[in-house]
């Protein structure tokens, strides 16, 4: 595999068509102002209602008397296991989700007078902040699309199923969270129409400048709809402005200049990987020490990381009216960062590798800092002090991570730039590249993790 020195597939003139989506700050099929409210009606108007409860509550999920994993009946959707995990990270034990299926995260695209459009749907999941957030137009693993919760069809799912109603833009496998999932993936997807599209009340049409004038708002924009739109190739004719945007726009021009180059940066990760050691057992539930099941949690005795908790959903949106579910919930708010630099004029992007429980292969790129502060007393890691500097920050806002699994995971989600005094001679875990290297490596799986995905889609929303 190699990094395209080209704008990344498939075309010059489709990242430009997506650069003046991203242009276009107003809507032509659903205006700022019409949507504003939609989205407000939207939240109020869906009834919904999450309450934890005690784990006898569940329905259609049992822990398995001979390893107490917790389970669904059907042999679907996701279970509660344990993991034990050896290696340069240490020893530990820890409860985590497997879930075996591929889901398809997607986008559909449809261009109205000239400019491309996203199809973005208004969501309810259970363990979002504010319950209703934006989210791509299908998303869903494959219980979901067979069927398997004996629910409502999934809209618009057949234009990501049949090749023959839509164009690919992108579909490519990305990885979810691998603190607490195994080896978790999803396919992302970018398909474009030219067909009539039929309207449904909880999906809106918009430009992808709309989409990025909301990534600047709290929780609006979900965590997997993020990860779809940092792998959207765009090439902006002209800066958005001000110094920092100009070197923004040439860090992402093709054969822009970089501190490593592309083969120096692959031989950076292979090098890694070829190193590291990670060994991931899965273990009996019930022998994931010192975790403890009690009537209504799992915990860890000293209270942080995480806890399991079940919850009873009704949702009048949704596939089905109601269902329970267990969710992961963690111990405290977390802190994502990018610490950005210009070398030679041109912006370039500290990324950690980072190994983690779940890893799909040892470790992924991460931002630079990724941490959550309650699990580390006194102890914040490099370079938060300065991805946590006000006066450095050219972003920050508060998102969630992904509300269908996880009970008000929310993060601080920065970025901030440094002056020269920042070293370019960093520890071996990291390393500075351009955002143009980070758009070419996200044309292919496993490279970049989700929150450094969700972060990237920020920083192009500067463009």
């Amino acid at each position: 595999m190699s990094i395209a020195t080209s704008v990344p597939h498939p075309a010059v003139e489709t990242a430009r068509r997506f650069a003046r989506s991203s242009r276009t700050h107003d809507g032509l099929r659903c205006p700022n102002a019409a949507f504003d409210a939609w989205f407000a009606r939207q939240r109020l108007v869906n009834r919904f209602e999450v309450t934890p409860v005690p784990f006898s509550r569940l329905r259609g999920w049992r822990f398995r008397s001979d390893t107490g994993d917790l389970v669904h009946d059907s042999g679907g959707f996701f279970r509660i296991e344990g993991l034990h995990v050896t290696g340069d990270l240490g020893e530990w034990s820890q409860p985590v989700i497997n879930q075996r299926e591929i889901g398809i995260l997607g986008i559909l695209v449809k261009e109205f007078d000239g400019v491309p459009h996203l199809l973005m749907q208004a969501k309810m999941e259970p363990g979002n902040i504010n319950t209703v957030q934006l989210s791509p137009t299908v998303q869903a693993t494959r219980s979901n699309h067979t069927g398997v919760h004996g629910g409502r069809a999934v809209p618009y799912l057949e234009y990501f199923t049949d090749g023959s109603r839509s164009r690919t833009i992108v579909d490519v496998p990305q990885s979810e969270q691998g603190s607490w999932f195994l080896r978790k993936r999803n396919r992302n997807m970018l398909v474009e129409v030219v067909e009539d599209v039929p309207d449904h009340p909880d999906f809106r049409w918009l430009t992808l400048g709309q989409v990025n004038r909301l990534l600047r708002r709290d929780n609006v924009v979900n965590m997997d709809a993020r990860s779809v739109l940092s792998c959207i190739p765009c090439l902006p004719d002209e800066p958005a402005g001000g110094a920092y945007g100009r070197a923004l726009h040439e860090a992402l021009r093709p054969g822009s200049w970089s501190l490593r180059s592309d083969a120096e940066v692959l031989h950076w990760i292979s090098d890694l990987k070829s190193r590291r050691e990670l060994t991931q057992q899965r273990i009996p539930l019930s022998d994931a020490a010192p975790w403890r099941r009690g009537p209504a949690a799992i915990t860890h005795p000293t209270g942080r990381y995480f806890r399991v908790l079940a919850a009873e959903i009704a949702a009048a949106n949704r596939e089905v009216p109601g269902w329970t579910q267990p969710l992961l919930e963690p111990a405290g708010r977390g802190v994502v960062a990018f610490l950005t630099r210009r070398i030679n004029g041109v912006l370039h992007i500290l990324l950690n590798a980072r190994s983690e429980a779940g890893c799909m292969d040892v470790l992924e790129l991460a931002p630079t800092v990724q941490y959550q502060p309650c699990n580390h007393p006194g102890r914040p890691p490099r370079f938060s002090r300065a991805a946590e500097d006000p006066a450095r920050l050219v972003y920050d806002t508060l998102q969630s991570e992904e509300g269908g699994r996880f009970m008000y995971a929310e993060s601080h989600y920065r970025i901030a730039e440094v002056d020269d005094a920042c070293p370019l001679d960093v520890p071996e875990d990291f390393t500075w590249v351009t955002p143009r290297q980070v758009m070419d490596l996200l044309r292919h799986g496993y490279y970049l993790n989700m929150q450094a995905r969700s972060l990237f889609a920020a920083l192009l929303a500067l463009a």
